[in-house]
């Protein structure tokens, strides 16, 4: 398994988007911003069911993050890896935490009535950075 350097670990305490690409039915790319931090182990994302990148997570669990640092988008991560784990167990509560992190908010304010947050958890296999 395939770990953040050091050199770039700072990103996950930033406001960094991930793009997050999956791949669609048909094989071709799908990409999404995404909001993301780590378990010191997986890269965690978190989604609704039934959204395209859900979907496609359960279809095929390869995926591709680019991860720009926001104060210099030429310093940058890339992860390749798998999806091991999609639950709604504690996704909830990644998702407000998401939004603390990303909004400055105690609890997500985009929810619509009905949705099922689901939290991605993301085997890093290859990582490489651009320094």
């Amino acid at each position: 398994m395939a770990t953040i350097p050091q050199s770039h670990a700072d990103l996950v305490n930033k406001k960094a988007f991930a793009n997050l690409a999956t791949v669609n039915a048909d094989g071709s790319p799908q990409v999404t911003p995404v909001w993301w931090d780590s378990d010191g182990t997986n890269i965690l994302v978190n989604t609704a069911k039934g959204r395209v990148k859900a979907k496609n997570l359960e279809r095929n669990p390869r995926v591709a993050l680019s991860i720009s640092d926001p104060d210099n988008p030429y310093r940058y991560l890339g992860i390749q890896g798998r999806v091991v784990e999609m639950t709604e167990q504690g996704a909830d509560a990644h998702i407000n935490k998401m939004a603390k992190k990303y909004l400055g908010k105690d609890e997500y304010p985009y929810r619509q009535p009905g949705e099922v947050r689901v939290l991605v958890k993301i085997k890093p296999e290859k990582v490489h950075t651009n320094r």
